[in-house]
């Protein structure tokens, strides 16, 4: 860490590391977009962030051992960032805060679905999906009476997403032939 600590307070001490809107939202791209380079996470951020504080959130999260940075085998000239586990352990807090958010704030229904199968599935859930993000971003073996050929609880929420958007879409067709 470059700056000087405000306190030895571990809610201070993970804001000074995570604390600001861009970090968390380039973390929550990887975990629920499996956004993995720089283009992916410039271009489809819902929230458009700029490529000068993209560049400058992910040499923070790499510095801080959030994310890692590799050559990309496919290509010479991208890298391919992954989650480390401290990043993948985000997973819960990220949880919590999109089901605090879907309970107390206007969230659209697409954006919010997500939330609301991590929060009706807690924990265990959340357990499954981290292992997911370990084989994904760390190379893990597969978990433990995990099902081969079962559906991934990341594969689950982006159905969820799917199927809320082509609803939305088939509502407003409707609409619109009125």
């Amino acid at each position: 860490m470059n700056e000087v600590q405000r306190s030895g307070c571990p809610i201070n001490l993970t804001l000074e590391v995570v604390g600001d809107k861009w970090s968390l939202l380039i973390i929550r791209d990887m975990i629920f977009g499996n956004r993995r380079h720089f283009r992916e996470l410039l271009t489809k951020s819902e929230e458009g962030i700029a490529s000068n504080i993209l560049a400058d959130r992910l040499k923070t999260l790499v510095e801080q051992g959030i994310v890692t940075k590799a050559d990309d085998p496919s290509h010479k000239q991208k890298a391919i960032y992954s989650l480390t586990e401290q990043g993948i352990e985000l997973l819960p807090i990220l949880a919590r805060m999109a089901g605090w958010g879907r309970k107390y704030l206007p969230v659209s229904e697409e954006l919010g679905i997500r939330a609301q199968l991590l929060t009706e599935g807690g924990p265990a859930m959340w357990d499954d999906f981290m292992a997911e993000l370990r084989e994904s971003h760390l190379g893990a073996p597969p978990r433990r009476g995990a099902k081969p050929g079962g559906t991934s609880v990341a594969a689950r929420l982006q159905a969820a997403y799917e199927a809320v958007v082509a609803k939305r879409k088939r509502s407003l067709g409707r609409r619109a032939g009125a």
